[in-house]
């Protein structure tokens, strides 16, 4: 639930950009990694009117600390590393039970990560890191980011590690569709005018899920939260660590702090950047992060209505004329779509501007650029910079191949909750709760929501508190005006953790932590370092 929704994605969350200026560089200077922010969206028990909190009255329970002897040849596992990617950089392969109810079941394969420890000073152990999704790579945004790009008094006490969670990247990776059905999944339309568009929908939802069921049956039961969380317990022992220091941030706060409730007495210093709500139902999710995006919206449409560039309105014009506008211009490429260029025929159509759009929503520094590619696409009719801003959210590679990142982000929160929706008749009744939350997306997120209703593998999961009595102090961190996770969220489940510092970061874009916040990144730096959790109460700028 890497909190990135968008159309056809629904419940899905996203990374911070710096996780999204990764491999593709040569691209754009804005990489968009989609899976570390995929939109969240979590699910009411197959009710579409269910309460915010429904069935999330028993929290989480802990596991027992005994290792179980169906699992000791898995944590006595030993990582044969070796060489590989940029200097310094080392992989290996562990295995995991595919079925911890039936260890015998077969395994699934782990890819590995590290960089270890550059000194001076004594090291710390090993400190796992996330970037998000679900469906993000943890191994590339070690490699890519943050093993050269923490902040070097955190690379210089520990081993940076990363495990692409199982389903993910190269840890067995979830399969749906081939590169040009996906082109024509994501351009399907998501705001349907009448009954033969809705049908076209819930077509390629169908047909989505059916092409997930045929390509990954033997995985897709098994990609749960709670499974990659117990994963990660396997990773720390095979790592010789008694306890697990952890970075996560959008979906990997979920993940972070699922570890936390299941393992609270190994759980060492864990930051959890850009947090999620475990108590929610699918719906609210949605609608949540629905209201989360209108929120970032505004304080775009605040700025680009007060520079001379701005394509969207003029310097008196308000937050709610910009989107009126935005509508209007998405209308027009629902009746006809912008050519792009793109040397597989694809124009730009409603769902991939919006996606565009939403992309940038992202991180305040992709504003300039999105700027630039609305005027482009409204003033001169050329849909090529949205085009690469929705391909950039989506990783779609420019040989037209993607990514598994929506694969897994899919197989991941289908199975962690019951679908938002369960029929198209009750996304109509939703419709003007969603449209409320926000008139420029709302529309599009509530029939994403529905894509789960589809999803071959039932889920397996409901909402659920998580308290993690017993664990040491941890950070929470949350931004006010994060599209994908709602500040709202951190506050919630820094309420839910019952050795939560929560530390608030008071300004735009998806998570805080290496954002430009000397603050934040002071704070977060002295709790890995050295152990000290911040202030009850402490806000950032």
């Amino acid at each position: 639930m890497h909190t990135r929704r968008t159309p056809h994605t629904a419940h899905t969350l996203h990374a911070p950009l710096h996780a999204l200026r990764t491999h593709r560089t040569s691209r754009t200077a804005i990489t968009l990694l989609a899976s570390a922010a995929l939109l969240v969206s979590a699910c009411s028990s197959g009710s579409a009117t269910g309460s915010a909190t429904a069935g999330a009255d028993a929290p989480l329970a802990a596991l027992p600390q005994a290792t179980p002897t169906a699992l000791t040849s898995y944590y006595r596992q030993k990582p044969a590393w070796r060489a590989c990617g940029a200097t310094g950089f080392q992989c290996a392969t562990l295995r995991a039970p595919l079925n911890y109810g039936d260890p015998g079941a077969g395994d699934v394969r782990l890819a590995v990560a590290r960089k270890k420890a550059t000194g001076p000073g004594k090291r710390l152990g090993s400190l796992l890191v996330n970037p998000g999704g679900p469906g993000g790579s943890a191994v590339d945004f070690l490699q890519s980011y943050a093993g050269i790009g923490y902040p070097a008094q955190v690379r210089a006490r520990y081993d940076m590690v990363a495990v692409d969670p199982r389903g993910v990247a190269r840890s067995e990776p979830v399969k749906c569709l081939d590169g040009p059905a996906m082109d024509r999944y994501t351009q399907t339309d998501v705001t349907p005018d009448d009954g033969r568009e809705r049908d076209a929908l819930v077509a390629a939802y169908q047909k989505y899920a059916e092409g997930c069921g045929a390509r990954s049956a033997r995985v897709l039961r098994h990609v749960s939260t709670v499974e990659t969380a117990r994963d990660m317990d396997i990773v720390r022992a095979a790592l010789g660590d008694k306890k697990l220091n952890y970075v996560g941030a959008s979906y990997g706060t979920f993940l972070g702090a699922t570890y936390a409730g299941l393992f609270p007495a190994r759980a060492g210093r864990l930051v959890l950047d850009g947090a999620m709500d475990p108590s929610l139902t699918a719906r609210r999710l949605n609608l949540d992060q629905t209201a989360g995006f209108e929120t970032a919206f505004r304080a775009f449409a605040k700025d680009c209505a007060r520079r001379s560039d701005c394509p969207l309105g003029k310097k008196k014009t308000s937050p709610d004329r910009v989107g009126r506008n935005l509508k209007a211009f998405f209308g027009k490429l629902d009746a006809r779509p912008a050519p792009t260029g793109d040397a597989d025929g694809r124009r730009l159509t409603e769902s991939l501007a919006t996606t565009g759009v939403i992309a940038a929503m992202y991180d305040e520094t992709a504003w300039p650029l999105l700027r630039e590619s609305l005027t482009s696409a409204m003033k001169e009719n050329d849909g090529a910079g949205l085009l690469m801003l929705s391909d950039s959210y989506y990783e779609r590679e420019p040989d037209g191949r993607y990514t598994n990142l929506m694969f897994a982000n899919s197989a991941v929160n289908c199975l962690d909750l019951p679908p938002a929706f369960e029929h198209p008749d009750q996304v109509r009744s939703a419709l003007p709760e969603f449209e409320k939350a926000s008139p420029v997306f709302g529309e599009g997120f509530a029939w994403s929501a529905l894509n789960c209703a589809y999803w071959p593998v039932a889920p397996t999961g409901e909402p659920h508190r998580i308290e993690a009595r017993g664990a040491a102090p941890i950070v929470v961190v949350g931004t006010t005006r994060d599209p994908a996770t709602p500040y709202r969220w951190a506050q919630s489940l820094s309420r839910q953790l019952t050795s939560a510092r929560l530390l608030t970061y008071d300004g735009d874009g998806h998570t805080a932590y290496g954002r430009g916040s000397a603050c934040v990144d002071r704070t977060i730096n002295d709790y890995l370092v050295r152990g000290a959790a911040p202030k009850k109460g402490k806000r950032c700028s």
